[in-house]
């Protein structure tokens, strides 16, 4: 592995260059007057100005634009540090109410005000992450769909029908584009160091979006407009993210690892320390802002060492690739080879499958993705997502620590952290979030048992509504199915007296859930299969939740004495039903466990056979489909879901019977 301390910064020479020197060419002092109106209102026109173009195309020519801008911002830095916070606050806040974050940007005023590297970054990470959230509000008064990439949102004719086109293009100098100075991109990339990125343009950019709000106000006025608020992202089952366990001993022996660990670039140093720090003061969103552009340069140091593709250690110019999460965790580079980099974070796949967990799964919390387009209240952000992070940051620390970190490694406060670092499994796979679904449905469908029902001897005294043995008929089927079944159980855990309720439950799902089912790079039919059997359980759980709401409202209205004589002859073919219901849906659930922990067997499948399974799933998709319409309250076709059971479990039996399951192709 490279040594950290050889790397000095990670952005391209052209880069370094246009950020950190070429803003400050020109040392004429700007007055601040020339920009400023008596009243505190950006004169935009004063702005734009300094913004040139390309005579070949008339796009904008950055160099130049940012060589111009550079006094222009200089004097804006020198202007707000001129001010008091009061004085800031009577003159601004109110032109920062557009972006629904006025606090985070009257907190990078204060950050201005003594301007430490690492705040400034910090800031304005917060700044442009808020900012494009409301910029995308703004795009939305004129256009459906907000773009999801920065660069395609200040390039869109909405926000230019809005602003002006000359004000979008003095955003584009600063954010969003790839040939100016992409401030956004290099910090939340993690390509910048602390010391590389000057505050004058955290000041720049927070005069910009007070002077924008200044525009969207006059904007809303001549058109009689609401700008309207896209909700934040809330994350639901916090108890997902419970995995590794923290406290002030461990927070303490990380902040000594970071020192010493050769996965931490020592001028990313003030970054991993301040990120702690702010953990330690339950500022959880500041603690993963700066914690993530980190894990990736450290990841991108493993990716380019191991793959020995040096280079791209730094980010590129517009015109060239620079490498990020997603490739960095893809399972090929792009000339097909494998990528060494799971290989280098080593067995079992904790650190792979964590990162996908937690950036990649569409149903994952997707951190970056959602902190740096500002889809997440900062002011609310959960601790327990915080010290997921902080937690997994800390294991990568020691897993890249020196040979004589041993004993720390092994220190009776790390230890703990270490072993739950090994035995991490992904939770927001679909593999894993079927496993999730499946116990769900088998939960609901369990407390059928505690459904209130009128006493057998009561219905039985109404005419018509004697015993079905239809129902009894099924049942026989299904404990014929078990028995065929049993092969693939675990010995000991079906009575020979009650195969449906020794066999169909809870605890032996549970049992088949907790198996480790491969997640990584799981291939397409894989993916494929797992799909339907989602939709399967997901449609047993709605069938579940149906009967549930069903029984209990029937059976009110047989105490109330409000049931019709049809009604009632309807009341008792539903209980006939849940006879039957209850093992079928079990035994579907049972069925989906049994081919989820073999799933990876489908590969072995010829073409036909994995047709001809995948057409068999979709036909239990059927019937699972097709029971929720019938046991729907404007349906409650009871009968019709007796003759459909029927025929779905002749079928199984018959698939079964040609082993055509993965789980015959796993023994």
């Amino acid at each position: 592995m490279a040594l950290p301390d050889l790397v000095t910064t990670c952005l391209s020479q052209p880069v370094h260059y246009m950020i950190c020197k070429l803003g400050f060419e020109m040392t004429d002092t700007y007055d601040i007057n020339n920009i400023l109106s008596g009243n505190g209102e950006v004169c935009w026109q004063a702005v734009t100005e300094h913004v040139c173009y390309l005579e070949s195309d008339q796009s904008v020519d950055y160099i130049k634009s940012i060589r111009l801008l550079g006094p222009v911002c200089e004097s804006v830095n020198l202007y707000f540090k001129s001010l008091t916070k009061e004085q800031f606050v009577i003159q601004y806040a109110s032109w920062f109410h557009w972006t629904n974050c006025t606090e985070v940007f009257l907190e990078v005023f204060d950050v201005l005000q003594y301007a430490q590297d690492t705040e400034v970054a910090l800031g304005l990470m917060k700044l442009t992450s808020c900012l494009e959230r409301a910029l995308g509000d703004v795009y939305l008064l004129k256009g459906n769909d907000c773009p999801f990439l920065l660069r395609d949102l200040l390039a869109s004719e909405q926000l230019a029908d809005v602003f002006g086109q000359a004000v979008m293009n003095v955003l584009r100098v600063f954010i969003g584009s790839p040939h100016g100075l992409n401030l956004r991109n290099v910090l939340w990339h993690g390509f910048a160091s602390p010391q590389e990125i000057p505050a004058k343009y955290c000041a720049m950019l927070l005069f910009l979006t007070a002077g924008l709000g200044q525009l969207l106000q006059t904007y809303l006025l001549q058109t009689k407009g609401v700008l309207v608020h896209r909700p934040y992202v809330i994350f639901i089952s916090l108890e997902e993210f419970d995995a590794f366990p923290l406290n002030n001993e461990i927070l303490s022996i990380a902040e000594e690892l970071v020192k010493l660990s050769s996965f931490v670039l020592k001028m990313m140093l003030p970054f991993w320390i301040t990120a702690l720090t702010a953990f330690k003061q339950s500022r959880y969103a500041d603690s993963v802002i700066l914690l993530l552009p980190q894990l990736e340069v450290g990841l991108r140091l493993l990716f380019t060492t191991s793959n020995k593709c040096p280079s791209r250690l730094l980010t590129a110019e517009s015109s060239a690739l620079y490498t990020t999460f997603d490739e960095m965790l893809a399972k090929h580079l792009d000339n097909e080879e494998v990528n060494q980099l799971p290989l280098v974070l080593g067995e079992p796949t904790m650190a792979s499958d964590f990162l996908w967990d937690f950036l990649n799964h569409q149903e994952g919390p997707r951190i970056r993705d959602r902190l740096s387009h500002g889809e997440i209240n900062l002011e609310t952000f959960p601790r327990e997502v915080a010290n997921h992070i902080v937690g997994f940051a800390i294991t990568i620390l020691c897993r890249f620590s020196d040979e004589d970190m041993f004993s720390l490694k092994e220190h009776m406060v790390i230890k703990p952290l270490m072993n739950c670092a090994s035995c991490y499994r992904s939770r927001f796979h679909p593999i894993s979030q079927l496993k999730k679904q499946v116990l769900e449905c088998m939960k609901s469908i369990h407390s059928w048992a505690e459904l209130p029902t009128v006493p057998e001897e009561q219905v039985q005294k109404v005419k018509g509504l004697e015993g079905n043995a239809e129902a009894d008929t099924l049942i026989l089927m299904i404990s014929e199915i078990i028995s065929q079944l049993q092969h693939y159980m675990p010995q000991n855990c079906c009575s020979s007296d009650d195969p449906i309720n020794s066999l169909l439950t809870e605890r032996l799902l549970v049992e088949f859930c907790d198996r480790r089912v491969c997640t990584l790079y799981s291939p397409r039919p894989v993916l494929e299969v797992v799909v339907v059997l989602r939709r399967i359980s997901a449609q047993c759980h709605q069938v579940s939740q149906q009967v549930i709401a069903g029984a209990g409202l029937r059976y009110a209205q047989w105490v109330n004495k409000t049931l019709r004589s049809r009604q009632r002859h309807n009341y008792r073919r539903m209980l006939n039903s849940i006879k039957f219901l209850s093992p079928v849906l079990r035994l579907i659930l049972l069925l989906i466990t049994l081919e989820l922990v073999s799933v990876h067997s489908v590969c072995k499948k010829n073409p036909f056979d994995y047709q001809q399974y995948l057409k068999f799933l979709k036909s239990v998709l059927q019937y699972a489909e097709n029971l929720v319409t019938y046991t729907s309250p404007e349906k409650n076709k009871w009968d019709e879901t007796m003759e459909l059971t029927m025929k779905t479990l002749i079928n199984l039996r018959k698939i079964n019977d040609r082993e055509l399951l993965l789980m015959h192709l796993a023994m």
